[in-house]
């Protein structure tokens, strides 16, 4: 197994900032597909994945790709994997099952047969509640068997424990840094910070420091897991020469939201390259310094409020960045045009994203002098 197929799991929509970010990291065949990345590697490329990976959701590892009409079929193919080159003899494992226009229409159905075949195989227990977990899918009668080394969801980094309304996602706040074009060397403002997340990710980036380094995985039940080269994955900085110029500014007019943001930031080993200030949308001004990026997950109406006592904040937002950040790239997400528009910004819409089932934007364009 010196080679294998890794899938890097992401929302639709940003599987090329994904896809540069793998490469960037050095990762070998990455190619950008419906809903994430694919890669080839070995165990250590899994978990400097794992550890590394600001954009990705999950990291699975194909194990087995066949056809399969009906379930005796699926059976007997699950029975010819070799369980115990993947799975520890004594850790729970549990399987997932979609079906998609297949003749295996049952997925509760398709689970047991791949259960019971890991069970007579290798012998680890299954249980619905082990923390490893083997996806099957089944699209148009092929199917797919991955198993996920990751565990919980890569954007619980771990050191972010405090939260705002409509807070975003670490992974999907990095892959929008990304699409910024933001590359840690420069200043980042968050006129509405929330607990801080745009702002932790985009200081992460220039120091260089591993999103994963504060959390267990759940490749570290495999028997493939060497501790020993995991630890020292943890402790290198990549890059190697991080970046000491980029400073990030955060303001929110929410005491709760400031508070938060601080004890992220604490929490998160950024204290000094984060400053976090309690200050209104009308009040924002650019802070001293060469331009960068400003970027803001403002509420969207849907979540919130509604959009018609929403515009006013947008335009006022509109009006302190053509105002005071000339220069300045900006970046706003929303999931609601006329509120973007609102802005009275000449900004280009990015495709459509799942944002927790709300389909948001990445709304850019530069301030001009």
């Amino acid at each position: 197994m010196s080679s294998l197929t890794l899938f890097f799991v992401c929302p639709p929509g940003l599987e090329p900032q994904l896809a540069a970010e793998s490469r960037s990291l050095g990762f070998n065949g990455v190619k950008a597909l419906s809903g994430g990345v694919e890669a080839k590697g070995g165990w250590p490329d899994i978990w400097r994945a794992n550890l590394r990976l600001r954009g990705a959701t999950r990291v699975l590892v194909r194990i087995a790709e066949f056809h399969a009409k009906h379930l005796s079929q699926l059976d007997k193919r699950a029975k010819a994997i070799a369980w115990g080159d993947w799975l520890g003899a004594q850790t729970p494992v549990r399987v997932d099952a979609v079906c998609r226009k297949s003749k295996i229409y049952h997925s509760g159905a398709a689970a047991e047969r791949v259960a019971k075949a890991i069970s007579a195989v290798a012998g680890p227990p299954v249980s619905p509640k082990a923390e490893l977990k083997l996806q099957v899918r089944l699209d148009h009668d092929h199917c797919t068997i991955s198993l996920d080394t990751s565990g919980e969801p890569l954007f619980k980094r771990g050191h972010k424990p405090a939260v705002a309304k409509a807070p975003i996602r670490e992974t999907l706040a990095s892959l929008f840094l990304r699409a910024c074009g933001f590359d840690g060397t420069e200043p980042v403002v968050d006129p509405m910070c929330g607990s801080g997340t745009f702002l932790i990710e985009a200081a992460e980036m220039a120091a260089g420091l591993a999103p994963g380094r504060s959390r267990p995985f759940a490749f570290e039940a495999l028997p493939s897991f060497d501790a020993a080269s995991r630890a020292a994955l943890r402790n290198t900085r990549e890059p190697a020469e991080p970046s000491l110029e980029a400073r990030c500014f955060g303001f929110d007019r929410d005491p709760g939201a400031v508070k938060a943001a601080l004890a992220n930031v604490e929490r998160a080993g950024l204290v000094d390259r984060i400053e976090i200030t309690r200050r209104a949308v009308a009040e924002l001004k650019a802070p001293e310094g060469p331009p960068g990026l400003v970027i803001v997950n403002p509420p969207y109406g849907a979540r919130i409020s509604n959009q018609g006592a929403l515009r006013a904040v947008y335009r006022t937002l509109g009006q302190r960045l053509k105002a005071d950040f000339k220069g300045w790239r900006v970046g706003i997400v929303t999931s609601a045009p006329a509120l973007a528009k609102a802005t009275g910004l000449r900004l280009e819409a990015g495709p459509p994203v799942d944002h927790g089932g709300l389909m948001v934007r990445l709304y850019q364009t530069t301030i001009t002098p």
